[in-house]
């Protein structure tokens, strides 16, 4: 496996992480048994980075990585988790919490679903708009001293805040959406994370399977791309039709549309970790293989030229979810 260092000081990582979001629903209904399969050939094949947020599934993903890591030894695996997004029973986003007491609170429930005696990278999903990043960070930071938390991420943040955050606490790495087609990082954000010696994991490389290349439709009832614009209508088969471009451009060098959009990613940078939303030991499979992939400039820039950083219809996620990025804000 190659290995890429998260940050200037960070744990060393796979350079491929495993996504577990999708294993509990996010994505329509899955198998629990090839979702534990999934893990295992994931760990077996030299991933040591594996992403949940206590939020999944409401806590089911937890206790599946739980299960999955029965028997193996703690050190094989680094457990990145997010945490402060808030849902009722009926699985409605109800928004974030991320004061010193709820961070800790949560914490402890995470160490207890997960069965380990502490987390490796600890972060708040997004940014509460009514607590200070610096009182956020600062909980954190009590875990990693009192050795329940090793180190520190961030996700969906913007320039300033990463700043804010580093200023109290070293920051391993940001968790953002990266990929052909989402790219807004790029222009201040990404300078950012390097000028601190911050790393970045990317998720939603492969835009939650839009430029996968196995994608025709959506799963049906569970699956929350179903409320997402770019997989709404006429915006969908133009992105389709995106993904179909790429597809010719891959198949061209010998590859799938996913290890290109996967190997297009790795090309980006040493400090950049793809996580990579697998949940069938098939799609792990080729998602592995783009560690394999070796795109030379000329095979980028036709990468970039089937699917351009703006050409994306609709935004990636609904108008209130948009509005709850920092990411996503302009500042003057």
């Amino acid at each position: 496996m190659q290995m890429r260092r998260l940050g200037t000081n960070g744990p060393e990582v796979s350079a491929i992480g495993l996504g577990c979001m999708g294993m509990s629903g996010m994505y329509g209904p899955s198998d629990r048994a090839e979702s534990v399969a999934t893990i295992h050939a994931a760990l077996d094949a030299g991933i040591n980075l594996v992403d949940t947020g206590d939020f999944y599934g409401m806590g089911h993903n937890e206790l599946l990585i739980a299960e999955a890591l029965q028997g193996r030894p703690r050190d094989e695996v680094l457990i990145s988790v997010k945490f402060g997004a808030q849902r009722g029973p009926d699985g409605a986003w109800l928004g974030y919490d991320a004061r010193p007491q709820a961070v800790k609170t949560a914490c402890a429930y995470s160490l207890q679903r997960l069965g380990v005696d502490h987390i490796d990278i600890y972060r708040p999903a997004r940014l509460d708009p009514a607590v200070p990043i610096e009182e956020t960070v600062g909980a954190i930071a009590e875990l990693v001293k009192a050795g329940y938390v090793r180190h520190i991420g961030l996700s969906e943040v913007g320039a300033e805040t990463i700043r804010r955050a580093a200023a109290v606490h070293p920051i391993v790495d940001l968790q953002i959406e990266y990929s052909l087609i989402s790219r807004g990082l790029e222009a201040e954000i990404l300078p950012t994370c390097r000028e601190l010696g911050i790393g970045v994991t990317a998720y939603g490389v492969l835009s939650r399977g839009l430029i996968g290349g196995h994608l025709n439709a959506v799963d049906g009832p569970g699956d929350f791309r179903a409320f997402s614009p770019r997989f709404q209508g006429e915006n969908l088969q133009k992105n389709l039709k995106l993904a179909e471009a790429l597809g010719q451009a891959a198949r061209s060098r010998g590859i799938s549309t996913a290890q290109a959009a996967i190997g297009w990613v790795l090309a980006q940078g040493q400090d950049i970790v793809p996580v990579v939303g697998a949940r069938r030991r098939d799609r792990l499979a080729e998602a592995l293989g783009a560690l394999d992939v070796r795109l030379a400039p000329e095979d980028l820039a036709a990468l970039e030229a089937a699917a351009p950083a703006a050409a994306a219809a609709g935004d990636r996620y609904p108008a209130p979810q948009m509005a709850s990025l920092d990411s996503e804000r302009r500042r003057a």
